[in-house]
């Protein structure tokens, strides 16, 4: 017999993240978060596992955070990104030099403390002895073995970089103020001093407010950790905070990486791809300004380079995917053209574009699944991998030495690596496993099965998955509680997945019902366009119509249904309980409610005036998509959360929505989670988030 997920088995789970293939494709590098119960802190470890399937993974890392891995050209070493202490090399190198400078200087000890901080804080990169340190790039040598290296000490840390094609140096994206730069930085950091800036983009989720310091790209020596700046290979604009510059160095010597050099780069969301030569000579621009490139690749050649293009202006066009010509520092006219065809499909957010041979293979949205497709120059995209199915999905993807490896997403099994030879994708043939990072926790735990369905809404067919309990028979079913979770995006869309939330929701007896709305990718741009400058009516009616189908298909009671929804599911929650009382109860999870006045106090400004202009001139607009305008018809008891430091959907906004119900005497329950972001990243937050939740349903049950 299996028994529920436990609140507390959140802290046993295993989440694969970060993967690469090593070159000759016989191993598979990947990262994994585990959770540290006694300081609720999030681990992130890089393991290293054989394709074949031979052994289990082994851990390289075990002392801090770990994201990134790339490998060196001949695998020979890994590096990887790390906010760690100090090499211990780098420590005793630095002593020994300033004990020599110390010397010959001045012999007394009578040195003021307050310098001392300041140069160790110089030192090491950080703005405070008691900081956590900056990420910088380190790279374990796998042929002789021992703890990694470090071999970068940038004071704002690493954020990107490649391998050169010798495996002798590295190129690396960092920040590199100027000397008044830095006295702001550490005013704003050491002393709390104001935030001063002239950006139009001037704060960002996850990053904070933001400032003028400029990325560079830097070419480092492995072996002396030299350092040469490119000067004319930097970054910019208001998508730089997503993208980064993502530098890559081809096996002819030419770095690619991504900029925005348009009149107004903080007010757009273009990415071009730029080309540049290690030296730091003869920099080119090779897109047009027409698209947010993204995830550059170079053909192992080193004379094509595939990216992924989406529309700066519009988010409900698929991303396409795109290969360049002549892009060597030798050609006078590189080119780049479209491969995805006539493919109504965006490239999912998942995996890296891969080279398998002269094809490409990627990831891509298709009806509700992220599978893989091949890309060729002179034929239409062709969907592969059968062997994946329609119940489980990609959450991860690479592919060298003709072998990749997918990370894929079960809502019964969790997530795990599997391994496939190229030749074999188009087969079904099932890969080979390489992990099984949750089998002891799920081994006697509930996980769901899941089930899609159709029903029709306002004419149009729109497809949800539904989760369902332990021991439910949707066929011959006793209705019970269900849940309407709303996925975040609104371009976005629910695949079957491995999720600690449905496990634990469906093992408490709920139904969880997750609808692909229109708006949603994956099925096509007419489909998900349908919202663009419209939020609210078509999502509000295909959720409600999922709900309808589930109480009259018999799996939910009617008096028994809820619906909760995180960042894009919060603001779809809103229109929900502004414009129906169909729910016992409500969770509005980390969402907009009045988008005129989140304008400017939100890092969205690009989006919100490519989506519905300018508020001042579309009030209307602006009007029609706030639930808080009818905030007045509300009268389901609701639960309002929100990141303390979430400037994607700021906290003030959840706070307009607590204060308007409760000031109606409507149930209401608002809880802020301080210093988090978007996203909840702390386990013991993410835990006291499910509970809220379920404590808040279960409180309003009419069975209860």
């Amino acid at each position: 017999m299996t028994r529920p997920l436990d609140l507390d088995d959140f802290y046993d789970l295993s989440l694969v993240t970060d993967l690469a293939v090593s070159p000759d494709g016989r191993r598979d590098a990947f990262v994994a978060d585990e959770f540290d119960r006694e300081d609720d802190e999030r681990r992130s470890s890089l393991f290293v596992v054989p394709t074949d399937g031979s052994r289990d993974p082994h851990r390289l890392s075990r002392a801090s955070d770990a994201s990134a891995p790339v490998w060196s050209p001949d695998g020979s070493k890994l590096a990887f990104t790390a906010a760690r202490d100090t090499d211990a090399e780098i420590e005793v190198t630095r002593e020994t030099d300033e004990s020599e400078a110390d010397g010959e200087t001045d012999e007394s000890d009578d040195t003021d403390e307050s310098d001392e901080d300041a140069d160790q804080q110089a030192d090491t990169g950080t703005d405070d002895p008691a900081d956590e340190p900056r990420p910088q790039v380190w790279a374990f040598d796998l042929e002789l073995g021992g703890d990694a290296r470090q071999l970068t000490e940038f004071e704002e840390g690493a954020k990107g970089f490649d391998w050169g094609p010798e495996g002798d140096r590295l190129v690396v994206a960092a920040r590199d103020p100027t000397d008044d730069q830095r006295e702001y930085l550490a005013h704003r950091r050491e002393e709390d001093g104001p935030v001063v800036t002239e950006r139009l983009q001037h704060k960002f989720d996850g990053q904070g407010w933001l400032d003028d310091v400029t990325t560079y790209l830097f070419v480092v020596d492995y072996a002396t950790r030299e350092t040469e700046r490119l000067d004319d290979a930097y970054g910019g604009g208001a998508r730089e905070p997503a993208t980064g510059l993502s530098p890559a160095w081809s096996s002819e010597g030419t770095i690619a990486f991504l900029s925005n050099r348009t009149d107004r780069p903080d007010d757009n969301y273009v990415m071009d791809v730029y080309t540049i030569a290690p030296d730091g000579s003869d920099c080119r621009k090779l897109t047009d300004s027409d698209l947010t490139a993204s995830r550059v690749r170079w053909h192992p050649e080193g004379d094509r380079l595939a990216f992924v293009g989406g529309d700066p202006e519009n988010w409900y066009a698929p991303s396409r995917v795109f290969v360049a010509r002549g892009v060597d520092t030798a050609s006078d006219s590189p080119t780049y053209e479209s491969w995805s065809g006539d493919l109504d499909r965006t490239v999912a957010r998942y995996g890296e574009l891969a080279w398998d041979g002269d094809d490409l293979l990627a990831a891509i949205g298709d009806e509700g699944l992220t599978r893989l497709a091949r890309f060729s120059e002179d034929a239409d995209p062709e969907r592969t991998f059968d062997a994946q199915g329609r119940d489980r999905t990609v959450e991860g993807f690479d592919l060298r030495g003709g072998t990749g490896v997918v990370l894929l997403s079960d809502p019964g099994d969790g997530k795990d690596l599997h391994a496939v030879d190229a030749d074999e994708l188009s087969g079904g043939s099932e890969p080979t496993r390489l992990t099984a990072v949750n089998d002891d926790l799920l081994a006697d735990r509930h996980t769901p099965e899941a089930r899609r369905f159709t029903f029709e809404s306002e004419g149009d067919e729109i497809e949800a998955i539904a989760y369902f309990p332990d021991d439910f028979d949707p066929d011959d079913p006793d209705p019970g509680p269900l849940v309407a979770s709303i996925h975040g995006g609104p371009i976005s869309y629910d695949a079957p997945t491995f999720s600690f939330d449905y496990s634990y929701l469906t093992g408490r007896g709920y139904v969880v019902v997750r609808t692909n709305y229109r708006g949603s990718s994956s099925y096509g741009r007419a489909f998900s366009e349908q919202i663009r400058g419209e939020w609210g009516p078509r999502e509000t009616a295909d959720v409600l119509a999922a709900v309808e189908e589930s109480v009259s298909r018999g799996w939910a009671d009617t008096d028994r249904c809820f619906a909760t929804g995180f960042s894009y599911g919060g603001i779809t929650t809103g229109y929900l309980v502004a414009e129906s009382d169909r729910f016992a109860a409500a969770g509005a999870e980390h969402g907009v409610y009045d988008f005129r006045s989140a304008f400017g106090t939100d890092d969205s400004h690009v989006w919100w005036e490519n989506d519905f202009g300018l508020p001042w001139e579309n009030e209307e607009g602006y009007e029609a998509a706030s639930s808080i305008v009818d905030v007045g018809e509300v009268d389901t008891p609701l639960l309002v959360t929100a990141g303390g430091e979430d400037w994607r959907c700021p906290p003030s906004q959840s706070e307009q929505l607590y204060v308007s119900v409760k000031k109606q005497g409507v149930p209401a329950r608002l809880v802020v989670y301080p210093d988090e972001h978007h996203d909840i990243g702390d386990p013991d937050r993410a835990i006291h988030r499910l509970e809220e939740l379920t404590d808040w349903f279960e409180r309003h049950d009419p069975e209860a």
